[in-house]
């Protein structure tokens, strides 16, 4: 039984994904016959080297799964009956299991690069169709096209190198900065637009516009390392790294397809900004959903922190990109939240013990997944973790159970995974990453509620 319903939780999986290419393409051609020739062309080549991207993707994890097991790049899910217990449902350490390829992001990123390094020669011999001058010289559109790929390959190499030496935190954070410095640079280069427009309201305050200068630029690198590590650290299930990825991916070119039929063609700048971030986000989607079939639940592989850090630096950079770094922000809601909610374990300061493995436990008995915990006594919290511990229990934002008479609890772990099971109960793992998932939707149908509806109450103009 529980085989059957895997089998249709993946064939559910391929129809929805079939049904919202189809979808996509016609409303991809539908905006298409609005776009100048050139960004016509364009996007034919971009789709049909996407189209490339996803049948290489799929192609390159299935035949080389056994090589990266040979390298050592594997993982053991934990979360399954093949992975060995004791009597009493406890992990067996060393853990004992089918071994399955880890790092599998490092493809999609390799596969996204390639197809990146051949669109943009095919984009440039397109702006010989422009009907009028382009808003930046052709070597300016190239640096910053050129730059954007340049700050994906760096964060996937990083991404890489986490997978390979599991680097310590205190050298992670800080690589992002590094990876969008060659960007950053491009768009000072090109414009140095970091100008915001002011709501109505406080206009009289504030004037028309805000030059933030510098500290946009501050704003920005701490969007890239936020976007590329909250990514990572909201993960655990089967499916949820890359899906979560996939719908903001989807949420991106929604965007772009909007504004591109919204905004009049007399705006070319800001058309050519969006025709940008599209033509960066379809590949990434392509081989995105390329990997997302073989890491759904049961996967067959892991994405590894190189998918996470590729995919992270791909948001960022496509906002830059695309000037709609805001809306981006409302996107990773629920990775804002999930960051929010595990601060009091990631940050040491406040002394509440956090496991090197904060995902879900398993059920052997029902199949499902349900809350991890943490133990600790809280009368040996800093004062800090004390006061967090007192609010999180007093408001039901965890569960806590106690396990003796010396005053040690159990708390279940602070990700946004485990609150959801606590607030919805035990499930299968497919079905916790599908409400995780619908969580995400939601997340994105509030941004553009809020980018389309709310934003016209306080803004005269919104492109």
């Amino acid at each position: 039984m529980v085989v059957d319903e895997t089998e249709a939780s993946r064939i559910c999986l391929e129809k929805a994904m079939a049904a919202s290419v189809v979808t996509g393409l016609a409303v991809i051609a539908a905006v298409a016959a609005s776009l100048p020739a050139h960004l016509q062309v364009s996007l034919a080549a971009n789709l049909g080297l996407s189209a490339f991207a996803f049948w290489l993707t799929t192609s390159v994890v299935r035949s080389l799964g056994d090589t990266f097991l040979q390298a050592n790049l594997r993982g053991i899910d934990l979360n399954k009956t093949t992975t060995k217990r004791n009597e009493l449902g406890v992990l067996v350490r060393p853990v004992e299991g089918v071994p399955i390829p880890e790092s599998q992001g490092t493809i999609a990123a390799f596969v996204f690069i390639l197809v990146m390094s051949v669109f943009i020669p095919s984009e440039f011999a397109a702006n010989g169709l422009r009907r009028v001058p382009p808003r930046l010289p052709p070597h300016a559109c190239l640096s910053e096209q050129l730059a954007a790929v340049l700050t994906i390959t760096f964060a996937s190499f990083m991404g890489f190198a986490d997978d390979v030496l599991d680097l310590r935190w205190r050298h992670k954070i800080p690589l992002p900065f590094l990876a969008t410095l060659p960007l950053l640079l491009v768009y000072y280069a090109n414009g140095n637009v970091t100008g915001v427009m002011v709501p109505g309201p406080l206009r009289g305050i504030l004037g028309d516009s805000l030059n933030l200068g510098l500290f946009f630029y501050v704003f920005l690198l701490l969007l890239a390392v936020f976007s590329t590590h909250a990514i990572n650290i909201y993960a655990g299930v089967n499916g949820l790294e890359v899906g979560q990825s996939v719908v903001i991916a989807v949420s991106v070119l929604i965007l772009n397809i909007l504004q591109l039929h919204r905004i009049p063609v007399q705006y070319e700048e800001y058309r050519d900004q969006h025709a940008q971030s599209l033509f960066l986000i379809i590949p990434f989607l392509a081989v995105s959903l390329a990997l997302l079939r073989l890491n759904w639940y049961p996967s067959r592989v892991f994405v590894g922190d190189t998918y996470c850090y590729f995919a992270g630096m791909t948001f960022a950079v496509v906002c830059i990109v695309g000037h709609f770094s805001k809306s981006m922000v409302l996107f990773l809601l629920p990775q804002i939240l999930n960051f929010i909610y595990s601060s009091p374990q990631l940050f040491s300061f406040m002394g509440i013990p956090c496991p090197r493995h904060r995902m879900p436990a398993y059920n052997t008995k029902l199949g499902h997944v349900m809350n991890s915990y943490a133990e600790f006594k809280p009368a040996e919290l800093k004062r800090c973790g004390q006061a967090i511990f007192w609010l999180l229990r007093t408001c039901w934002l965890v569960h806590v159970r106690p396990v003796g008479t010396d005053g040690r609890v159990q708390m279940s772990n602070l990700t946004l995974i485990n609150f959801l099971l606590y607030g919805l109960g035990s499930c299968r793992e497919d079905v916790l990453c599908l409400r995780l998932l619908a969580l995400q939707v939601l997340c994105s149908g509030l941004c553009f509620a809020v980018r389309f509806g709310l934003a016209s109450y306080v803004y005269d103009v919104v492109l």
